[in-house]
């Protein structure tokens, strides 16, 4: 919601002032966009992570930087004379029906002009039919499931891959190694029983069919139990020689721990991000994972030929204490894509910035990450969103796929 001032009656007032000096008076002092994210809950690290990445580029937008970014070079919005970002935050807990509700709070009440979030799948599900219905634009920054942008939805807009881009991504490595004279021939999927895990699973399925690899095992899981010693006995079982993991950070943990208790180490661990691009998996567990490769969105290793996003980094850095990833690169992105659409609107009315937001045209080279461009197709999703496969080596990620953007060749197998 915009709290308009006083404006100066016609344009000849303001071009008057203009031929004095002055500037017109401001027509706005600020824009309200609502974030959604888990703040407590096994998702809360997430949360907090996300909210320092959203918090990081609201300081671009709304203070003045030089970098090579959407409205960082100038204080606001000046499409809106000047007028500010300013964020509503709002806990759905991870519960679905909690996000409902509180999108519908922020809408009704805090009266935003947009929403923002919300790294649950499910809750963005939830979170979406809610703007639809309202009017307001959901700016949908890191859920991957490829259903979201599947419901005929004319609000919804999401900047990241979803499943089956990183998916495809992964059987392209895959094949890649396979040319380079691997033997691979089985994967395992394993997967958790919501929206987000069952999507992944059923694209990885279609593309092992299609790519000629056997699935060895297929093992879906129920968030959040307290073992997976049956599960992982299966995966152990079956032997195959990638096994491929879609889970959220507590279970990414159990997972690790799992296997190494029994014993079980495949060729070569690909992740379906989330909780294995979690810092706090690595913390907790990651002497169990040197090797692993995950997909992702973003790339620290980009920053020796985009300084922006060294730049970036360090001031996200500065507050979080720790490097963007994965998720937080995506969520920190998603505010500045917004924005620069509520600038090119002019306004904060919900029609105006959707309109705006099907109209963006951001180069790759003016974010910080390895994407193409930001373009929205008609059903809000854009498909120049670039992923790449990062390895945990040390103590960090190296990209690896693709060789366009790898600064060293995958570890294959992974080490023990």
């Amino acid at each position: 919601m915009i709290r308009r001032r006083d404006l100066l009656a016609g344009g000849a007032g303001a071009l008057a002032l203009s031929g004095l000096g002055l500037s017109p008076a401001r027509a706005a002092d600020e824009v309200v966009v609502g974030v959604l994210y888990a703040m407590s809950g096994a998702s809360a690290q997430v949360g907090v992570d996300a909210r320092h990445a959203i918090e990081t580029a609201l300081d671009v937008i709304n203070a003045s930087h030089d970098l090579d970014l959407p409205l960082a070079k100038g204080a606001g919005l000046p499409g809106l004379g000047g007028a500010k970002i300013r964020l509503v935050f709002a806990d759905h807990q991870g519960d679905p029906q909690k996000g409902r509700a509180e999108a519908e709070r922020l809408i009704t009440q805090s009266k935003v002009s947009a929403l923002l979030g919300c790294y649950h799948s499910a809750v963005s599900a939830t979170v979406s039919a809610t703007a639809e219905r309202y009017g307001v634009p959901f700016l949908c920054a890191d859920s991957s499931s490829p259903s979201l942008h599947r419901k005929g939805l004319k609000f919804f807009f999401r900047p990241a891959a979803h499943d089956e881009m990183f998916s495809a991504a992964m059987f392209d490595f895959l094949d890649a190694q396979r040319g380079k004279g691997q033997t691979i021939e089985t994967v395992a999927l394993f997967f958790e029983d919501t929206i987000y895990g069952v999507d992944s699973a059923t694209v990885q399925r279609k593309l092992a069919a299609e790519r000629g690899y056997k699935i060895a095992a297929d093992i879906k899981y129920k968030s959040n139990s307290p073992s997976l010693t049956a599960e992982v006995q299966q995966l152990k079982t079956a032997n195959a020689d990638v096994l491929l993991p879609t889970t959220y950070t507590t279970d990414a943990i159990l997972l690790t721990k799992t296997m190494a208790e029994l014993g079980y180490k495949p060729k070569s661990i690909i992740a379906q991000a989330a909780g294995f691009s979690e810092k706090v998996t690595y913390d907790t567990v990651g002497d169990k994972l040197q090797g692993l490769i995950t997909r992702g969105s973003f790339s620290l290793d980009l920053a020796a030929k985009r300084p922006s996003v060294g730049a970036v980094n360090a001031l996200y850095k500065a507050r979080a204490g720790r490097d963007l990833n994965d998720n937080t690169s995506r969520q920190l992105m998603g505010l500045i894509v917004l924005a620069e659409a509520v600038n090119r609107a002019g306004s904060a009315d919900g029609q105006k910035i959707r309109t705006a937001l099907a109209a963006t045209d951001i180069p790759g080279a003016q974010t910080i990450m390895p994407w193409k461009r930001v373009a929205f197709g008609p059903d809000g999703q854009n498909t120049d969103a670039d992923p790449v496969l990062l390895q945990w080596v040390g103590e960090t990620f190296v990209t690896v796929f693709p060789e366009s953007a790898a600064v060293a060749p995958a570890l294959w197998p992974m080490k023990a």
